[in-house]
């Protein structure tokens, strides 16, 4: 009898059904969360990490991996929640530097031949020390126009899924459907080639590596306006999530293959975890535990799936 799903598509939809299953046991356990005040509750945080798994998945389209995302996420919440609210041009300088020095770092990563885990992980330290210099105490103000638009009440749906979707979209067309996304993938799956086909493999560099500061000074500045304050640890967590996000999503550690539908989906995943278990007052350690949890099913099942692919 023939397969009625193939293991392809059902690779593909993993991410989807991950999210569904999530959706309903909250659902069957909470059905007050089945409403728009439910909803806007469960995913409140899921843009801001949504937008730093986008983050990552820049860097790891390119066979590298950011270990400062998360400090650099918790910098440009302080720099939005001092600079930019009381000296916007002052602010918006210091967002457009940090956009040029993670293309920079791009560019050292791959002219120097640098492990992009210790160069990510010393740039971490430095994001850190910057958001103490810029905001010793948590505190800070998030700009007003920050604020109006992560507390949009949009019809139907809250304002967080309809930003999701735009998002996702837009980035799976710019990667994914376009020219040159397939050039900045296949620089993941097999940079030789690239090059000999006249591509330069360094302005790829930067570019995925500007792409991902652009992703993280928006993963901050949503970050803040749910918020309203800053703190320089605010988002440190924000590193292993978006890694587990772009896993959980479909993406691979090498090879350029990734998924940005299924990044927005897996960050809204480990989003739902651990809203959920906060909603039900459960100690923040057992939220870890299950957002882990559910890393290790889908991995699980997408092992499984390859294996069923191997056999046809």
């Amino acid at each position: 009898m023939a397969q009625l799903v193939s293991p392809k598509l059902l690779r593909s939809l993993l991410p989807a059904l991950s999210l569904t299953v999530l959706l309903i046991a909250i659902f069957t356990l909470q059905p007050r969360a089945m409403s728009y005040f439910g909803l806007n509750l469960l995913l409140n945080l899921a843009l801001p990490i949504s937008f730093a798994t986008l983050a990552q998945m820049c860097v790891i389209t390119v066979n590298d991996l950011d270990l400062g995302i998360g400090a650099y996420v918790g910098f440009v919440a302080c720099v939005a929640a001092t600079w930019l609210n009381e000296a916007p041009l002052v602010g918006v300088l210091i967002l457009a530097f940090c956009i040029a020095l993670y293309g920079a770092l791009g560019a050292l990563i791959h002219l120097r031949n640098l492990p992009s885990i210790v160069v990510t992980l010393g740039m971490s330290f430095f994001w850190l020390g910057l958001a103490l210099l810029v905001l010793p105490t948590p505190g800070g103000k998030a700009p007003d126009w920050i604020r109006a638009i992560m507390k949009l009440k949009t019809p139907g749906f809250p304002f967080t899924i309809y930003a999701s979707v735009l998002i996702a979209f837009i980035v799976h067309f710019g990667l994914m459907r376009s020219a040159y996304g397939v050039v900045l993938r296949g620089t993941g799956g097999n940079m030789l080639s690239v090059a000999r086909a006249g591509w330069s493999t360094l302005r790829v560099k930067v570019t995925m590596y500007a792409l991902a500061g652009f992703f993280g000074i928006l993963s901050g500045l949503s970050l803040v306006g749910l918020t309203t304050s800053a703190d320089a640890n605010i988002a440190l967590r924000y590193t292993l999530l978006s890694i587990a996000g772009v896993i959980l999503g479909g993406g691979e550690f090498v090879g350029g293959r990734i998924s940005p539908v299924g990044a927005i989906l897996g960050a809204m995943t480990l989003t739902l975890a651990g809203s959920f278990l906060s909603f039900l007052r459960i100690s923040p350690d057992w939220q870890i535990g299950a957002q882990g949890a559910i890393l290790i099913i889908v991995l699980a099942l997408r092992v499984l799936i390859h294996r069923l692919e191997a056999r046809q």
